[in-house]
C-alpha cells in the first residue's frame, strides 16, 4: 500500500529563469526628450534676448499687444519704431541699428559725396596746371633761341584751366600773311610746348583767332576758315613733337569773334593761337553738352566753327 501511495504523489517541476531583467515602459524617454527640447528653447530665447536691440524688443512687444494696429500701420506700433524690426528696417540683411534712408536723404548724401569729389579734383587740377605753367615757362626761358619770344607767350590760370596764348607781333608774325604756313620760330616754340604737354592727363582745347581786318569774301574763304586752318596747323606741330592726338578735345576756328585787345580789333595781338589745358570739370562740361564752348568771350558769344579734321 505504501508503494501505491508513493506512485500516486504528483511531480512538481520548477523552472528558474537565469539572467532576466525587469521590463519597464518607454514613457521616461518621451519625458527626457521633452526636457531637452525645453532646455534648447530656453537657451535660444536667452540668446535672442541678448542679441536683440531695444527697438526690436519694442516692436515685438507692440505687435503682441495690438497686432492688428501694427499691421495696419505698416509695421509701426505705438512706440517710435518704424517697423517690427526697426533696427534693420525693411531690409532684414542689414545689421542692427541701421535704418532705411528716404530717397531725399540718399540724394543729399550723393550730392555731398559728389561735391567733395569735385573739390578734390579741383585741387589736384590746380596743382597740376600750376606745375605745368612753371614747366613751360622754364623750358622757354632756358632755350636761348626761344627766350626772346617769351613776351609773345601769355599764360594764366583760369576757372576752366591753364590758358596758353601765343600772340602775333608785327615784327615776328606766327604765320605768313593770309595763310596757315607756320613760321620756323613758331614751329620750334610749338614743339617745345608739345613736349611739355605729352604727359598731361587733362584734355586740351585749341582755338585759332584772327584780327577784325576784312579778309576774303564772307561767302568764300574768310577769317573763319583762316583761323580754323591755323589751329589745325598748330595741331600738326604739337603732334610732331610727340603729343598724342587724343589729348585734344576740340579744335575751333574763332575768326575775330573774341579779340585779345577789344579796344583795338585790328591789333596784331588779336591774331593768336590759344591752348586751354582744361580742368576735369571744364572737360566734363564741354564733352557732356555736345561741344559747347568753354572759354567764350565776356559777352558769352559762342564759338564759331568746329574745324577738327585730319591733317
Amino acid at each position: 500500500m505504501a508503494g501505491d501511495a508513493k506512485k500516486l504523489q504528483p511531480i512538481i517541476i520548477k523552472r528558474v529563469k537565469k539572467g532576466g531583467h525587469a521590463v519597464h515602459g518607454g514613457a521616461w524617454k518621451i519625458a527626457y526628450a521633452d526636457f531637452v527640447t525645453a532646455m534648447m528653447a530656453f537657451f535660444l530665447l536667452m540668446w535672442l534676448l541678448g542679441s536683440t536691440t531695444d527697438g526690436d524688443k519694442k516692436g515685438i512687444s507692440d505687435y503682441f499687444q495690438s497686432p492688428v494696429k501694427v499691421a495696419l500701420a505698416g509695421g509701426s506700433g505705438s512706440g517710435s519704431s518704424n517697423s517690427l524690426l526697426s533696427g534693420g528696417g525693411n531690409d532684414l540683411t542689414q545689421s542692427a541699428g541701421q535704418t532705411a534712408k528716404s530717397d531725399g536723404e540718399d540724394k543729399k548724401a550723393r550730392k555731398v559725396a559728389t561735391e567733395r569729389f569735385r573739390q578734390t579734383e579741383a585741387k589736384a587740377d590746380s596743382r597740376r596746371l600750376s606745375a605745368l605753367s612753371a614747366k613751360i615757362a622754364a623750358a622757354i626761358s632756358n632755350n636761348k633761341k626761344l627766350s626772346e619770344f617769351s613776351n609773345q607767350i601769355k599764360m594764366e590760370i583760369t576757372p576752366d584751366g591753364l590758358r596758353i596764348q601765343i600772340v602775333d607781333d608785327q615784327k615776328r608774325p606766327m604765320f605768313d600773311s593770309g595763310s596757315a604756313s607756320v613760321k620756323p620760330y613758331m614751329r620750334d616754340l610749338l614743339r617745345e610746348i608739345g613736349v611739355a604737354l605729352m604727359d598731361v592727363e587733362n584734355k586740351i582745347s585749341l582755338d585759332g583767332h584772327t584780327d577784325r581786318q576784312a579778309y576774303g569774301s564772307p561767302l568764300g574763304y574768310s577769317n573763319w576758315e583762316l583761323s580754323a586752318d591755323r589751329a589745325n596747323a598748330t595741331r600738326r606741330e604739337l603732334m610732331a613733337a610727340g603729343m598724342p592726338e587724343d589729348k585734344l578735345a576740340r579744335i575751333v576756328g574763332m575768326g575775330s569773334s573774341i579779340p585779345f585787345d577789344p579796344d583795338n580789333p585790328t591789333a596784331a595781338s588779336n591774331r593768336r593761337i590759344s591752348l586751354l589745358v582744361m580742368t576735369k570739370e571744364a572737360q566734363e562740361r564741354l564733352l557732356g553738352t555736345g561741344g559747347l564752348p568753354v572759354d567764350a568771350g565776356p559777352d558769352g558769344e559762342p564759338a564759331a566753327t568746329d574745324a577738327k579734321s585730319p591733317p
